[in-house]
């Protein structure tokens, strides 16, 4: 109703009210870019916004397409730029990944002909006017309520978490089951699964990385506390205190996410109580090694809330932030924005990244459109370009099957408008009826009944339009069917030659890169922790970028794998995946949260058979990183489909070495964190859920803790 009710509106107007068929043209199609080509989400509300932003580019597409389509190789050029550069954009977020198509199509469209720079003003006037014709439909017509923000998400998780706090600080020193049904629900809301797309942070703004940090450090702080033991005895004062402390400033957090004041004070609070446990657990002598591991414990769901603190107090203040933290965590938090989107822009500009892949894939697809309808002048070539744009997917199989649906709807379209136009020839006042009717029609069942229905109730559509702009006969059909055969077989060529499996192979070489760097940091680590102050590795160290970088990479190959679409039975191509790619990226997450914190200065020397035993610990572990990182990858000398399962290991950080200090239990949790997960690693398709890096709050030190993307 919003698309059709903006296009008839703008199109009437100008082509019948002012006689101007060139801004009743940029009209109609300045309104179906946006409102039907893009896939903006969020409620009307939201979309409103985005596309009042986006308006002064609209503007400069449009001048741009006119005064480059004077000549064919100024176009095609002009098509190569701004075709990548709209669609590389998707790594800001949903908002730009959705508009892109949309802007994609206001500069096709004054790429062809009428050659007219003349006519600029009537068509900037018209894609104004629809586009403020759609942005008011969409404000006005059909309010929908306002999903819950992910702020509120965070600070609902926040509340919960400072209840668990509180009931662990109590006799009899556990969670009951309703606690821990409740901290899991309220983690879970905060996947991405979970989370209209409108709401996700993932923006390379300031707030938006803090967001995502804070929604990471919440769940990490869940997890932590319902993992949490039974003490065998009463804990320790300093243990209360700290658990207490945690709770205050989980409540000061939810208040913060609120627009509350900062929880500075709280966070000094937490951060003197876990100095005086982290003090206390230092003599070791004096505890049994459960205790010393319930220290450990109680001291990550410390460095959880501490963080989650932190992240929240820039969420609502941006670089104004009064809790003080290290600059390598929230790195970003004195950054200027465009140095953020350099940032994000840089992290993702190599072949390994998707929306790298998709943004070159299109840009060739659309330039060799716009080359083609070019060199053989073809009519309507703008037709054959929309065609490409709308038909390419991100796997030669998706492609192919959308290319199929699409050439059958249009030539039902074709046949149905061959029809109409010879019986009603030149009476333009039936197709001046018809029109608003059939808009209404297509932009409902379309979208609903797939791109099948949607080619061939297009295919009307644009006959009933330009049979109002020009006399018209049963040949513009013929024309709409080879334009459209012309762009899908580009399409699907580019779709054959340009990273044809889509997400499927990245994804499985990305996690391949992430284990194999995960690895490397954890021989690093536990020899660093091994051999005390003299050998220490700093937390910005390379193999901590890189492995962050690899982390960011697995992350988007893993949204485009879920998102991309399934095969003719419904079933995604090939056998199910026998891998659960989400504790990946938990493990990627856990290996730069525990690294950074255990390296964090002052460190001790281990006595000789603690250090063997860490150092004997991480290479484990780490054997066990390549091991999977080898069955993953798909350029390996013996790629492989099915991931070994890794067995609990458990028993073997059950044998503490005697007299070991507290550092050892710090490094065998973290250790243990990281078995879990390569233990979930193998199970497959059964744990699999499409939020992306769900639970990739591996802790504070997760996404945000390091500067590339």
């Amino acid at each position: 109703m919003r698309v059709a009710l903006a296009a008839a509106v703008g199109f009437y107007l100008f082509r019948y009210g002012l006689d101007s068929p060139v801004a009743a043209t940029y009209a109609l199609f300045g309104a179906v870019s946006l409102g039907g080509l893009s896939r903006i989400p969020g409620t009307g509300r939201q979309r409103a916004a985005t596309m009042a932003r986006v308006l002064p580019v609209c503007w400069v597409l449009v001048v741009v397409g006119t005064y480059l389509s004077v000549r064919t190789w100024s176009a095609v050029a002009g098509m190569l730029a701004v075709g990548f550069t709209l669609a590389f954009c998707a790594v800001g977020g949903p908002r730009p990944a959705g508009v892109a198509p949309g802007l994609q199509l206001l500069y096709i469209l004054p790429s062809f002909p009428p050659y007219d720079p003349g006519s600029l003003g009537e068509r900037l006037l018209g894609t104004t006017t629809g586009l403020v014709l759609l942005v008011a439909a969409e404000w006005l017509i059909f309010p929908e309520p306002a999903p819950m923000a992910y702020r509120e998400r965070a600070a609902r998780a926040a509340w919960t978490a400072a209840h668990c706090a509180r009931a662990l600080a109590v006799p009899p020193y556990v969670l009951g089951a309703a606690d821990r049904s409740s901290a899991e629900e309220n983690g879970r809301a905060l996947r991405s699964l979970m989370v209209p797309e409108a709401e996700r942070p993932a923006g390379p703004g300031v707030r938006e990385r803090a967001l995502a940090h804070t929604g990471l450090a919440v769940r990490t702080l869940l997890n932590r506390l319902a993992r949490l033991p039974a003490p065998p005895r009463a804990p320790e004062r300093e243990v209360t205190a700290v658990l207490r402390a945690v709770a205050g400033l989980a409540t000061a957090t939810a208040g913060c996410l609120r627009e509350g004041p900062s929880p500075m004070g709280p966070y000094q609070e937490l951060s003197s109580a876990r100095a005086a446990l982290s003090a206390l657990s230092a003599q070791a002598s004096g505890f049994a090694p459960v205790v010393l591991r319930g220290h450990a414990a109680v001291l990550e769901i410390a460095d959880a809330a501490l963080a989650m603190g932190a992240a929240a107090d820039r969420v609502v203040r941006g670089r104004h932030a009064e809790v003080e933290v290290p600059p390598e965590r929230f790195w970003y938090s004195t950054v200027p924005a465009p140095v953020l989107w350099w940032h994000r822009l840089r992290g993702h500009a190599g072949r390994r990244s998707v929306f790298f892949q998709n943004a070159v894939r299109i840009a060739l697809a659309l330039t060799a459109a716009r080359l083609v309808a070019g060199i053989d002048t073809l009519p309507h070539g703008f037709w054959a370009m929309l065609a490409t744009l709308s038909l390419t997917r991100t796997t030669l199989e998706a492609t192919r099957h959308t290319i199929r649906l699409a050439l059958t709807g249009t030539l039902a379209g074709a046949l149905l408008t061959a029809g109409t136009l010879t019986l009603v020839g030149t009476h333009t006042n039936v197709y001046a009826v018809v029109l608003p009717v059939w808009m209404l029609f297509a932009f409902t069942v379309g979208p609903v009944r797939g791109v099948g229905w949607a080619q061939g109730l297009f295919t009307v559509l644009v006959a009933l339009v330009f049979a109002q702009l020009a006399p018209s006969t049963w040949q513009l059909a013929e024309v709409r069917m080879l334009d459209v055969l012309i762009g899908s077989a580009i399409g699907a060529v580019f779709g054959l030659l340009a990273w044809p499996r889509g997400a499927h192979d990245e994804m499985r070489r990305a996690a391949a890169e992430l284990l194999r760097t995960a690895a490397e940091v954890v021989v690093a680590t536990t020899s660093s922790v091994a051999g005390g102050a003299a050998t220490i590795v700093p937390a910005g160290a390379p193999g901590h970028r890189s492995l962050h970088h690899a982390v960011v990479l697995a992350e988007s190959a893993y949204a485009q794998f879920q998102s991309e679409p399934t095969s003719l039975t419904g079933a995604r191509r090939g056998p199910p995946a026998p891998v659960d790619w989400q504790a990946t990226l938990i493990a990627g997450h856990h290996t730069l949260w525990g690294s950074e914190r255990l390296l964090d200065p002052p460190v001790t020397v281990l006595p000789a058979a603690t250090a063997r035993a860490v150092e004997a610990l991480g290479e484990r572990m780490a054997g066990r990183m390549l091991l999977l990182s080898a069955a993953l990858d798909p350029g390996g000398d013996t790629p492989s489909l099915s991931v070994p399962r890794i067995a609990p290991v458990t028993a073997e950080f059950s044998a503490e070495p005697v007299g070991a200090p507290r550092r050892y239990y710090a490094v065998v949790e973290w250790l243990e964190s990281l078995a879990a997960d390569l233990t979930r690693l193998s199970r497959g398709g059964a744990t699999q859920e499409a939020d992306v890096g769900s639970d990739a709050g591996g802790g504070p030190g997760g996404s945000g803790s390091r500067r590339p993307a």
